[in-house]
């Protein structure tokens, strides 16, 4: 599980290299190969929906050509959004492991709680908390740079 989450850090970081919130996502298969991954697009492609996840998932439904995604495991470092928590069980996603939880704007663990839904129609297995201080140390440190970026161009 591990190996998973350390390759969407990485991802994560790389997002943040080129000025994306960084998130990254890693769909590994049922043999513990990586199937896709993705980071943020949101900014450079001025997609709203070009989430780390969505990326990854469209990915691997394309390399196996079919769009269930059942017996596979998408890494995410930050708690999908209700978007992206939909999309997961449209997409039939077996398990959904993410580290930093997103009071805010998560929409697995946290506001409308999508996998748990009884209207839901695909339950994917949900882990939260995996590296979880690394995860949103790797948010936060993003936000305060570009908090002070922006507080240093205004004067």
């Amino acid at each position: 599980m591990t190996n998973g989450m350390m390759q969407a850090l990485g991802l994560a970081r790389t997002a943040a290299e080129v000025g994306e919130v960084p998130v990254g996502a890693v769909v590994m298969g049922p043999d513990g190969s990586i199937l896709a991954q993705a980071h943020n697009h949101v900014e450079t492609w001025q997609d709203p929906s070009a989430h780390a996840e969505m990326l990854a998932m469209r990915q691997a439904v394309a390399l196996r050509g079919g769009q269930k995604l059942v017996d596979c495991t998408l890494f995410v470092t930050l708690e999908p959004c209700p978007m992206c928590a939909a999309a997961i069980t449209h997409f039939r996603v077996g398990r959904v492991v993410f580290g930093a939880y997103d009071p805010k704007g998560g929409g697995m663990e946290h506001g409308p709680r999508v996998p748990y839904r009884p209207e839901t129609l695909h339950k994917p297995e949900v882990i939260g908390g995996v590296r979880e201080q690394e995860c949103a140390a790797l948010l936060k440190d993003f936000f305060t740079t570009l908090r002070c970026q922006k507080h240093t161009n205004k004067t």
